[in-house]
């Protein structure tokens, strides 16, 4: 295990990795810890998208941006070691999604191979990420911080792809908390966001009256930054507790 790093050699400097941060509630995050301090390990599918997200915080040596997809092996194992030169883990995000085909199927005509590959970013990946990062967040006795749905526990109609693959994940999530009570793990549904996944979920439609996802944001840094035990939480109830920004 590499010393921990140390700010201005006084204070820890906590690491952290999102996945998923070239646009959405991935960039908005990270956006936000940077700000905070962390040392931060991000990634994304599509380089240009990415190397432009990062611009908006980089800080050097400090912020690290690593293009590539969280369902690829190599990817992942990169991203850990990322982590590690910058002194451990404190924090994992597993934000990357898939959505699957657009307009969304219902489940009677749903390409068994689109649903495998759903599973295989939305369920496998983040499980292979969390097993792999297990031996640094436990020396930093770190968090885990998947983004869910409430897809995952509600039957909408042509969600049965992505909500199967949400409820796995919180499922996973939930056993994780019970297997290793010395991690915070939190499962969390951010809400409805104006996001590029939201609009391709209703293409032609008008999805200009949802929030931001910098709205869900205070409610990530509380569940990251403060002692809330583990378990399912919604960013909006969160909110409307009166969580500080």
């Amino acid at each position: 295990m590499p010393a921990r790093a140390y700010r201005g050699g006084m204070e820890p400097t906590r690491t952290a990795i999102v996945t998923g941060a070239s646009r959405g509630l991935g960039l908005a995050l990270a956006r936000e810890l940077a700000a905070r301090g962390w040392n931060l390990v991000v990634d994304a599918r599509d380089q240009t998208a990415l190397e432009a997200a990062h611009a908006t915080f980089a800080v050097p040596g400090r912020t690290v941006a690593l293009p590539g997809d969280v369902a690829d092996p190599a990817h992942r194992e990169a991203l850990i070691a990322a982590a590690w030169d910058l002194g451990g883990l404190d924090l994992l995000v597993n934000n990357a999604s898939a959505l699957g085909p657009s307009p969304l199927p219902p489940l009677a005509e749903l390409d068994l191979a689109a649903f495998e590959a759903i599973l295989k970013t939305n369920t496998v990946a983040p499980l292979a990420l969390v097993q792999l990062a297990l031996p640094l967040l436990e020396a930093h006795n770190g968090r885990v911080l998947n983004v869910t749905s409430d897809a995952g526990v509600e039957g909408y109609e042509g969600w049965g792809g992505y909500g199967a693959s949400k409820a796995g994940l919180e499922q996973l999530s939930n056993v994780l908390a019970a297997e290793h009570p010395g991690l915070r793990v939190y499962w969390v549904d951010p809400g409805d966001m104006r996001t590029q996944m939201h609009q391709d979920a209703f293409p032609g439609e008008d999805i200009s009256d949802r929030p931001p996802p910098e709205e869900s944001v205070p409610a990530l840094i509380d569940l990251i930054e403060g002692d809330r035990p583990s378990g399912r939480y919604q960013a909006r109830a969160l909110a409307g507790a009166g969580v500080a920004g």
